[in-house]
């Protein structure tokens, strides 16, 4: 019977050190389960788990290229002495701050994507480290919630002492450093919920600053329309005139072919020489023998590349050039997957040939660079320039739509499209 009274004796001392040990793991147990929700979003708001990383690296530097084109759109602004020019300038700088804002909701999108997984995959892992672990701390919790009085008649010798000991000795370190383990997975479950809800905090951020970019654009726009009413008779006719070959070509590039012609005949005219003033004497010029008729200067057809050439608008690549479509020819231009009602912008400085819908292919914006080069952009929800319109690059000119429609941007050197990435600075 003295070895009873130690077994008793030795569970009582032992048992505030297991329930202690068994609440820490009941703790963390319950930690885990009811985590805070601030990581949580909406699934619409989050991204493919296994696109995550190449998102986020697309969006920073995305972010860098527009914060850069901003800064430098606001200095030819600033510089600027026309007021047209500073007019573009400032508009092209607020398209890509626009575009700056996208860039960084996706940086913010991707974190909370990582941190989302971060989280799920150690809840997992918790989980399975602590089945183990509370099997054992079950069975102590049995012992340890035994009366005294039981514990003392429990028949037995000292070698079950010796033995129930041994396995308390033993079991309670375990439990110690699985429930330090425990709590340092916990500290970091805790990390990475901070994180999450930094990013979702960065993304209403940067939601609201977008909203107001926008609004300033919109403003900047609608001045600019006020300022041009005077030159709509102009445009209108133009406008009816593009709209008509849309109707006569049988293809996209039977509309690029006949807005090309069009181009080339207007740079012809606008070569010839001007009218010559009536000499005063009438009978010697007369007499004097005609001089060579002057011909029109034409623009070399081996012009350069359009500077400072950018793709339209951010996403990720869906197409490339010369990758082979569904239709099972190989592609003229590239295909991106914007966000939905991201800025689209122009690629270059030029002049919009043509702007609006076209059959198969959305809303379109077909730009006339010189030296022969034409940018083609298609896949547009809404279309904020006219024909006639001078942009310059990075103007804002549409919206995407976003979602199953992309955007495509094609680039042509004499009617013969090229790779766009190889020109892109």
């Amino acid at each position: 019977m003295p070895g009873t009274l130690i077994i008793g004796h030795d569970t009582a001392m032992r048992r505030p050190l297991i329930l202690s040990c068994l609440a820490v793991v009941g703790l963390g147990a319950g930690l885990m389960a009811n985590l805070p929700v601030t990581v949580a979003a909406p699934t619409a708001l989050l991204l493919d788990p296994d696109d995550a990383e190449a998102a986020l690296s697309r969006a920073t530097r995305e972010s860098r290229i527009a914060e850069a084109r901003a800064a430098r759109l606001t200095r030819a602004a600033e510089d600027a002495t026309e007021a047209a020019i500073r007019t573009a300038s400032e508009a092209a700088a607020l398209a890509a701050q626009i575009q700056q804002a996208e860039a960084d909701i996706e940086i913010a999108r991707a974190r909370l994507t990582i941190a989302r997984k971060a989280r799920a995959d150690l809840t997992a892992q918790l989980a399975e480290r602590q089945e183990p672990t509370a099997r054992l701390a079950a069975a102590l919790q049995t012992a340890a919630r035994r009366p005294l009085v039981l514990a003392a008649l429990q028949p037995g010798s000292l070698t079950d002492v010796v033995h129930v000991r041994a396995v308390l000795g033993s079991a309670v370190p375990q439990i110690r450093a699985r429930t330090a383990t425990l709590r340092s997975e916990l500290a970091r479950g805790r990390a990475l919920e901070a994180q999450g809800a930094r990013a979702l905090a960065q993304m209403r951020e940067g939601e609201g600053a977008l909203r107001e970019r926008r609004a300033a654009l919109a403003a900047l726009e609608n001045r600019q329309r006020i300022a041009s009413r005077s030159a709509r008779g102009a445009a209108l006719r133009e406008a009816e005139r593009a709209l008509a070959f849309a109707e006569e070509a049988r293809d996209l590039d039977g509309l690029v072919d006949k807005l090309g012609e069009v181009a080339a005949l207007r740079q012809e005219l606008a070569a010839l020489p001007g009218p010559v003033l009536r000499p005063a004497d009438m009978t010697s010029a007369a007499l004097q023998e005609p001089g060579p008729v002057p011909r029109p200067i034409q623009a070399p057809r081996t012009a350069p590349p359009p500077r400072d050439f950018q793709l339209p608008v951010q996403g990720r690549t869906l197409v490339g050039f010369g990758a082979k479509r569904a239709s099972g020819l190989a592609s003229t231009g590239i295909s991106l997957a914007p966000a939905r009602d991201a800025q689209v912008v122009a690629p270059a400085r030029g002049r919009v040939a043509f702007a609006g819908a076209y059959r198969g292919f959305g809303r379109i914006v077909i730009i006339e660079h010189d030296g022969g080069w034409t940018s083609l952009v298609t896949g547009l929800d809404r279309v904020e320039v006219a024909v006639g319109d001078t942009v310059i690059g990075g103007s804002p000119i549409g919206r995407a739509s976003g979602g199953v429609q992309p955007v495509t941007i094609e680039l042509r050197r004499d009617g013969i499209p090229v790779n766009p990435v190889q020109y892109v600075r």
